[in-house]
């Protein structure tokens, strides 16, 4: 230790999937690279440097590095986290990373969320619906602000992907809308603008693909890189989706 810093000058060891679909000879495969860490690296930092300094036919998603998008979510050492978010003094100095499972793959450590995610909001019909079109010229209708604050917490959802590539059920069942859609149920409940009923969401998600297809494991809660309620809105919205069956 020196002025209560630890030592930075370990020598990593990156075993990285590499593997892209749409090239006919292509094979999954590992491949490994040395890099020296250097203080405050995130694992995003050690990528975009194997890319510079490496091999710039390497593939991984990155955007805002702010842990903001969600882009860069990856499997590091088994755990499903964000690149851009994770220090590497966290890690042990062989690391292993993997694309997300559950999406497909376009190459190495890059991985479609986004058309999973438009498709999951086309069938939940994840928007507010009005009972009229809205006014652009009237003034906004006032919201309780602890409502809003509520709300607000539940649209910090970055929709990066990791809760699905932990949710067991996910893995199991390609129709399940997993944590994320989950979620995003429980945020339209809460807002006053949103005409729909329990009777409504119950079509939506009261079955085997939606809040009872979850078996409680709970691994999208310890994987989300924003700390969200998941297992409480995930209980609350089964009790409301019970309520109305019986």
């Amino acid at each position: 230790m020196k002025n209560g810093y630890r030592n930075h000058e370990r020598q990593l060891t990156l075993r990285i999937f590499r593997h892209i679909p749409c090239v006919p000879e292509s094979r999954p495969r590992l491949d490994t690279f040395s890099l020296n860490e250097t203080p405050g690296m995130t694992l995003f930092l050690a990528l975009a440097r194997i890319r510079e300094e490496l091999d710039p036919s390497l593939n991984f998603d990155c955007v805002c590095r702010a842990g903001v998008c969600g882009s860069c979510a990856i499997v590091i050492n088994g755990r499903p986290g964000l690149a851009c978010r994770t220090l590497v003094a966290d890690l042990p100095k062989t690391i292993t990373l993997f694309p997300l499972p559950g999406f497909e793959l376009i190459a190495d450590l890059s991985v479609d969320t986004g058309k999973w995610m438009h498709d999951l909001t086309k069938r939940l019909e994840a928007w507010v619906h009005l009972a009229a079109e809205p006014n652009l010229d009237a003034q906004e209708i006032p919201m309780d602000p602890n409502l809003a604050e509520e709300i607000y917490e539940l649209d910090r959802c970055i929709e990066c992907g990791c809760c699905i590539s932990a949710c067991g059920t996910a893995q199991m069942r390609e129709d399940f809308v997993g944590a994320v859609g989950l979620l995003n149920i429980a945020r339209l409940r809460l807002d006053p603008r949103d005409i729909r009923n329990d009777a409504d969401y119950y079509e939506v998600v009261g079955n085997d693909r939606g809040v009872f297809g979850c078996m409680t494991l709970l691994g999208c809660q310890d994987v989300c890189p924003k700390g969200l309620s998941l297992q409480t809105q995930i209980a609350f919205l089964r009790r409301a989706m019970a309520r109305h069956f019986f």
